[in-house]
């Protein structure tokens, strides 16, 4: 007899597991039924504020494959069908067709749970006013580019710093916005620390872009036609045409907790190296993967919640393959990341100053300045490069880097560093290409790991 797994969200993780189930086991062996809420699978979520941009032309451009391409596949897909329920004593779950209503139980024999995660949107005064958008779907990509083609006024109020919010706020800038960033913290991007987040809060600011930190947005103002009209935030109000939510965003694991199953403390389910969900309530029988779950931080050795799709399709494939028969584990992340507001490239691997004090860690800090290319070759471009080093043992713990152009991937080097757990001084040997258009001499990485080698040592009475 055939088994019969079920898979709820069909996006990412859900989907790149379909396909890589059914690449091993054909439909006599394996039946694949998944749900999906929404309008489209497999979109690039990331990709939205390009769309809005400008860069990229088509919605459909953001779209891996269709629904009717994973049919193709064997995969009964059932789109616009909502999960209400999940049933693991009798492994089954409860879903509402959202256009006729009718509702049914559907069993399984295996269940993978990829429904992703929400955005913050919190209560106030108007948030649901028309001209609010959040940026999570193509569907509210859609809504967005609407919205700014019927509005007359050129005012754009960005309400968070972190990669929508800047992101969004230089999709907005290229449509010939006046835009206005509201952010709760310190400085815009928090996944940095703030003396890096700083060097992006200048940047913005050169190009335009008025930035308003440590602030509080209290309510929404509409005008007498219900829409938008301003921002309210402290003793403040900024006039917005438009106003775009980007406060960053939970795992959507609402479905999971009232099942019983294992969240940690970030709200994300728990899962073992093979992202089967622990606990004697899944029974061995659930797997969950994508921005819903929980990973391991392979520098700190602490869970994280962390919404990349990187890490969706990835965790699909290892779902797809301990599912389909096979045998796949995702060991965790380092926390890398990059992003970019018009020609400045922001990028950070590993644990921030804070996450190592948290973590108990001692470390060493340090921040040098360099270049992208050799400084008299044409085009070189200054980028700032942040490094912490675990005091006395040297081993990198982070890194973080802004700057322009050619700037952001180097990120990688120590990305691929923290996983190897190398340390600083064994860094400074690492064989990286040279040549006057692609680097210096020494390559940004290599000079503050250099630094951080000294700062080490010193620390330590070396």
């Amino acid at each position: 007899m055939s088994e019969r797994l079920v898979i709820i969200g069909g996006d990412a993780a859900g989907m790149s597991a379909a396909s890589q189930a059914r690449r091993l086991k054909d439909p006599q062996e394996l039946e694949i039924v998944a749900f999906e809420r929404g309008n489209f699978t497999s979109f690039s979520a990331c990709g939205i504020p390009y769309w809005v941009a400008g860069d990229v032309a088509e919605r459909d451009a953001l779209v891996a494959r269709t629904p009717q391409e994973h049919r193709k596949r064997d995969i009964d897909l059932r789109m616009r069908t909502e999960v209400l329920e999940i049933d693991p004593r009798e492994r089954r779950v409860r879903a509402r067709d959202l256009a006729s209503g009718a509702e049914e139980w559907t069993s399984y024999d295996k269940l993978v749970i990829a429904t992703g995660a929400r955005p913050l949107r919190p209560d106030l005064p108007g948030i649901d006013a028309p001209g609010v958008h959040g940026v999570q779907t193509l569907d509210d990509g859609q809504a967005l580019l609407d919205t700014l083609g019927d509005t007359e006024g050129r005012r754009a109020v960005v309400v968070g710093a972190g990669y929508i919010g800047v992101e969004m706020a230089e999709a907005l800038l290229r449509r010939g916005y006046e835009v206005t960033v509201v952010n709760r913290g310190e400085e815009p991007m928090a996944t940095l620390d703030p003396d890096m987040g700083r060097l992006v809060h200048e940047a913005m600011t050169g190009m335009g872009i008025t930035m308003v930190n440590d602030t509080e947005v209290t309510a929404i103002r509409t005008g007498d036609d219900g829409r938008a009209r301003a921002v309210a935030a402290g003793d403040d109000e900024f006039p917005a045409d438009v106003v775009v939510l980007g406060m960053g965003v939970v795992p959507e694991t609402e479905l999971a907790r009232v099942a019983g199953l294992p969240l940690g403390d970030h709200g994300g389910l728990l899962t073992d190296l093979s992202m089967r969900v622990r606990g004697p309530v899944a029974g061995g029988a659930i797997w969950a993967g994508g921005d819903c779950v929980e990973v391991l931080d392979l520098v700190s050795g602490r869970e994280r919640h962390i919404a990349l799709g990187t890490h969706a399709n990835k965790h699909g494939q290892v779902i797809g393959s301990n599912v389909g028969g096979g045998y796949a584990t995702f060991p965790g992340v380092v926390g890398t990341a990059v992003s970019k507001v018009c020609d400045l490239e922001i990028a950070r691997t590993g644990l921030r100053e804070k996450d190592a004090r948290s973590a108990g860690l001692q470390y060493e800090a340090v921040t040098i300045e360099s270049t992208s290319r050799a400084g008299y070759f044409p085009g070189a471009a200054t980028m700032t490069v942040k490094m912490l080093a675990e005091r006395r043992t040297g081993r990198l713990l982070g890194t973080q880097i802004v700057g322009r152009e050619g700037a952001g991937k180097r990120v990688d080097v120590a990305a691929v560093a923290l996983t190897a757990r190398m340390t600083v001084e064994q860094m400074t040997a690492l064989d990286l290409g040279y040549a006057p258009p692609f680097s210096p001499v020494w390559d940004p990485v290599l000079v503050a790991a250099r630094k951080a080698v000294a700062a080490v040592r010193a620390g330590s009475g070396a």
